[in-house]
């Protein structure tokens, strides 16, 4: 399986991920819409939120909308999803995002594409059995 893995030291907060992955999931640079968050903190620090595939949010959908596929990956299936958003209140990683012009929540699917942007690997894929 194969997940979005981060080396948080080597963040700048640059915010080059975010901006890549809004744009290629939404066609629009809204850090709103990452599914990937860079959250800087008050001393200068900064976090990466992404979803490392736990699979909490399966056990906690109650349309069984959310499934593992094949690569390991936690996926959605939008046509089951009734927009409840408890995936997104019960994440551990709190990666798990909503937004209000989607009726479904969405998350990394570790694609990888934000780690080709990243100048200092910070975040890169990682494969994990």
């Amino acid at each position: 399986m194969k997940r979005l893995a981060q080396k948080v030291e080597f963040c700048t907060a640059c915010q080059l991920c975010e901006d890549l992955c809004s744009k290629t999931y939404f066609k629009e640079e809204n850090r709103e819409k990452s599914s990937i968050r860079i959250e800087i903190g008050e001393k200068g620090g900064s976090s990466i939120i992404a979803c490392t595939q736990c699979g909490v949010c399966m056990e906690i959908c109650p349309a069984q909308a959310i499934y593992q596929d094949k690569n390991g990956i936690i996926r959605i299936k939008k046509e089951l999803c009734v927009g409840c958003f408890a995936c997104v209140g019960f994440c551990p990683e709190g990666a798990m995002f909503q937004h209000h012009e989607y009726l479904e929540p969405f998350k990394c699917v570790a694609c990888g594409i934000c780690t080709k942007q990243c100048p200092t690997g910070a975040i890169f894929i990682e494969e994990v059995s």
